[in-house]
């Protein structure tokens, strides 16, 4: 892939995810904002777009090294049938979520107890990711019970030559584009926890819990980019893009 001033955030990261943390160190915002390209981010936060280019170019030659573990989507992932995809998402990312935010919310209540008097800014981090934790239970559920199956229904019908019913939701466009809304909120919420969290960086006077606790809300930062980049960038686009072949 060779990188312009037309490429998106979004097209990057979909190459090979591990252009991601190149992305994220120069804070651009390749999930909910993946449509924009990387000419008109880098002007409009004053960066050095030719300097970016070559990072993100090295990596996606193979000559980067510096690879972060955390970078777990498979980068031939955006060529899966969209069926895979939707199992992938629901399976890595819904049952990380799910496995996380009690545990998070439980550390969260002990940091407050512990150091919310000199801390107040934990205590607006707890409600926030306590929002965070009822919204995405939500939005999940839409999409295990209503989206991915009618999306799986589809690549189905595309693999064999028939064809679909229509969905009772009109067209798919219709629950992705409440998806990406609620994605665009997530997004929002997360960059705020980041901000009050000093992007993760615990106060000196913190306990190992706080430290921890700092660090699994940073882990799950970072799934859920990679969760919304999924759905925004690969999934969703190539779904609208299927269904009126296969939608009778």
């Amino acid at each position: 892939m060779q990188i312009n001033k037309q490429t998106t955030l979004g097209d990057i990261v979909a190459e090979s995810y591990q252009t991601a943390v190149i992305l994220e160190k120069y804070q651009l915002d390749f999930c909910c904002h993946g449509s924009r390209s990387l000419a008109e981010v880098c002007q409009a936060a004053n960066l050095d777009m030719e300097k970016i280019t070559t990072e993100l170019q090295h990596v996606l030659g193979g000559t980067n090294s510096n690879k972060d573990e955390s970078t777990r989507v498979p980068t031939s992932l955006k060529d899966w049938p969209l069926d895979l995809m939707a199992d992938y998402v629901e399976k890595m990312h819904h049952r990380y979520v799910t496995r996380q935010t009690p545990v998070i919310k439980n550390y969260l209540d002990k940091i407050v107890q512990v150091h919310g008097m000199r801390h107040p800014e934990l205590e607006e981090i707890r409600s926030i990711f306590q929002q965070t934790a009822g919204e995405l239970a939500m939005h999940m559920k839409k999409e295990e019970l209503m989206l991915f199956p009618f999306i799986r229904k589809i690549t189905i019908a595309s693999l064999s030559g028939a064809k679909a019913a229509p969905p009772p939701f009109g067209s798919i466009a219709n629950p992705v584009n409440a998806m990406l809304a609620d994605h665009e909120a997530e997004g929002e919420r997360s960059a705020k926890i980041r901000s009050l969290c000093n992007d993760y960086i615990a106060p000196e006077d913190a306990c190992n819990t706080y430290r921890l606790t700092f660090q699994l809300l940073h882990d799950f930062e970072k799934d859920l980019h990679q969760h919304i980049h999924i759905e925004n960038n690969i999934l969703f686009p190539k779904a609208i893009e299927l269904e009126p072949a296969v939608v009778s």
